[in-house]
């Protein structure tokens, strides 16, 4: 479980730095400066990189036992800038170490 919850953070935070390119950077660009290179290349990257991010956060609820609706929350969070961040922190805080010497987290159920 810990593997998965490292992969999703690692991914979490790719899809978000990628998406706040994509927004912050590539869209401006191609709207007001005729620019649709960053749009170009960023785009279909962060496409990739939130599939992955899909599947990072059904194998990490599927092995803390989400419910459908949670995982569906989590998995939007990669939709919308800086709101990955907000939700790593959050789902970090959900699947926390029972204890400092256990070698597996544990699911906290709210």
């Amino acid at each position: 479980m810990r593997a998965a919850l490292t992969r999703y953070r690692i991914i979490a935070y790719v899809v978000g730095v990628v998406l706040i390119v994509l927004t912050v950077i590539g869209m401006p660009l191609k709207y007001v400066g005729d620019n649709a290179t960053v749009v170009e290349t960023v785009g279909p990257a962060h496409g990739f990189l939130y599939m992955v991010y899909l599947i990072a956060v059904f194998d990490l609820g599927r092995r803390v036992h989400w419910s459908i609706g949670r995982m569906l929350l989590v998995m939007l969070a990669g939709t919308i800038p800086f709101v990955s961040f907000w939700a790593e922190r959050k789902v970090a805080g959900w699947v926390r170490p029972a204890s400092s010497d256990a070698d597996e987290p544990v699911a906290v159920t709210s």
